[in-house]
């Protein structure tokens, strides 16, 4: 009967970013990103996606770049519940540790720009939302807690019915009535076992068209729209639920529930008759196991017990849920850049918040207790926007052939709308600050390095064990190679270190989790030039 909180976080999105970027946006679209992740301000054909309006200052032409990426994550939750020491599997133990896998073994994005005089025509595909797989074979700590306060819940009735069959001649006697024959029936639960799984899979695709114009020889503008198209799709499951009893034997769920539900009238029956009688004993002549069985009997004639039973009930044949998501939104994006002689160039970019409402196409067809459940019913319009974002980048040649790099993003996370308008449990909008540098060292070898720091506005109430990211650094390093005067080969290696972020803010005592995740991005690309 207890955490309604943990009821209500049952099942929400398992959504994978691909790695760098904010809450819901991946700012890796490119090789040369992941070499030197600070390219706000660089010029190149990267800049379609990073600095749009720099890229005018390219040479005449075609240019045309294709980037493939493999990203690698694992996000790791150990979560701490007293409630998991009755599971058959976890030896007693309170702590367990819940793992996903996140590949995202094709990650592409095509830059490409067409430059004539003062004008560059722009087009780039990409994925700036989403971009993998991330898969839980053993559930997640929310899905158990639901199961162990199941059978914490039974074993509790157990208690209540041995103090009420025990205290029941004595508290009678002291209202000179004559105490029932009967005794309230015991379920004998010691504890369950289950089989659980997780899996979300989650896409943005973006469509990015835009032109640039060359004001002068210093100043650029760029404007353009991005299409985004959103494909997700949510797998969950909790079976086999077992509920295993003293004598060693095991009963399912739904039978289990069967037994639960007489001994639970047996027991609000007795209740309604001996509560009064407590009631009126005085404070002086109560001793502290009738206190603690009034207290107890107190909570199961409760309204929010009943509503609790009512929830458990939904679980008599498990959870088997399949949802789809589909959607689409469009955004204007703007930005300009800034030349101020040979060696210090200097750009911004705005991205318009993309309002993204995803459809559902699900096995859930009815509202149920647990409101969280409810994202995923079938026609459902879940929000899902894109925060705007906002860049700011500086370059900086000492040498012609070595380019220092600084950048900084903010994303408008708390302006955007989310389901359950969770971006107003945010402490603040998330951001980046990057820094990098290029050096070529020939006319066909160039190498750079670069790293990031990200930091969200992660709270206890925001945060949960479906969808979570948290603080890191990361670096990046890689190499360009130019073949020809037509072919340009790339090679990079990012990855991202992650911090700890533990969440406490549970009803009771004892309940905790900490998050945290890894990831290493893998990219090759080639830019051609016509």
């Amino acid at each position: 009967m207890k955490t309604k909180k943990i009821l209500t976080s049952l099942l929400l999105a398992a959504a994978t970013t691909a790695n760098a970027g904010g809450i819901l946006t991946n700012t890796n679209q490119s090789i040369d990103f992941l070499r030197n992740p600070a390219r706000d301000a660089a010029i190149g054909l990267d800049g379609v996606y990073s600095n749009p309006a720099g890229v005018v200052f390219m040479p005449e032409g075609f240019h045309l770049g294709l980037n493939w990426q493999y990203a690698h994550q694992t996000r790791t939750i150990t979560s701490t519940d007293q409630v998991f020491a009755l599971g058959l599997k976890n030896n007693k133990n309170t702590t367990k540790t819940f793992e996903g896998v996140a590949d995202a073994p094709i990650i592409p994005s095509i830059q490409a720009a067409w430059n004539k005089g003062d004008w560059s025509m722009q087009l780039n595909f990409s994925v700036p939302g989403g971009g993998g797989k991330c898969t839980y074979d053993n559930g997640l700590g929310s899905f158990e807690r639901v199961v162990g306060t199941i059978a914490g819940t039974f074993m509790s009735m157990d208690q209540l019915a041995n103090a009420l069959n025990a205290y029941s001649p004595l508290i009678y006697q002291m209202a000179g009535r004559q105490a029932p024959t009967g005794v309230i029936s015991l379920n004998n639960t010691h504890g369950y076992d289950m089989n659980s799984f997780m899996e979300g899979r989650q896409y943005y695709f973006g469509l990015q068209l835009g032109t640039a114009y060359k004001l002068n020889e210093k100043v650029s503008v760029y404007g353009g729209l991005r299409l985004l198209y959103g494909d997700a799709t949510y797998r969950a499951r909790i079976s086999n639920i077992n509920v295993y009893q003293a004598d060693g034997s095991f009963v399912d769920f739904a039978s289990k529930l069967k037994e639960v539900g007489v001994q639970s009238m047996e027991l609000a029956q007795r209740a309604s008759e001996v509560l009064p009688i407590l009631n009126n004993v005085p404070e002086n002549m109560m001793t502290p196991e009738m206190q603690q069985l009034k207290a107890g009997l107190t909570q199961l004639t409760s309204d929010e017990s009943k509503r609790s039973m009512a929830a458990l009930a939904q679980y008599s044949q498990g959870v088997n849920l399949m949802c789809n998501q589909t959607g689409l939104g469009v955004a204007p994006v703007i930005g300009i850049d800034y030349r101020l002689n040979d060696k210090f160039n200097f750009a911004a970019k705005y991205e318009f918040k993309t309002q993204m409402r995803m459809k559902n196409e699900s096995t859930l067809f009815e509202a149920g207790e647990i409101e969280a459940v409810n994202k995923f019913r079938d026609g459902e319009k879940v929000n899902e926007d894109q925060p705007a974002l906002l860049t700011l980048g500086a370059q900086y040649s000492p040498i012609e052939a070595v380019r220092l790099n600084l950048g900084a993003h903010y994303f408008f996370d708390k302006q955007a709308d989310w389901y359950d308008a969770s971006q107003k449990k945010l402490d603040h909008n998330s951001y980046e600050l990057l820094a990098g540098a290029e050096w070529d060292i020939n006319d066909r070898v160039t190498i750079s390095a670069g790293g990031q720091i990200t930091r969200y506005g992660n709270t206890d109430e925001y945060i949960n064990d479906m969808s979570f990211v948290v603080n890191s650094y990361s670096i990046g390093f890689g190499m360009n190679y130019r073949l020809s005067e037509v072919v340009k080969l790339k090679a990079a290696f990012f990855q991202t270190e992650y911090g700890n972020y533990d969440r406490t803010d549970y009803p009771s005592a004892g309940m905790n989790d900490s998050f945290t995740r890894t990831n290493r991005v893998l990219g090759i690309g080639c830019d051609i030039t016509l």
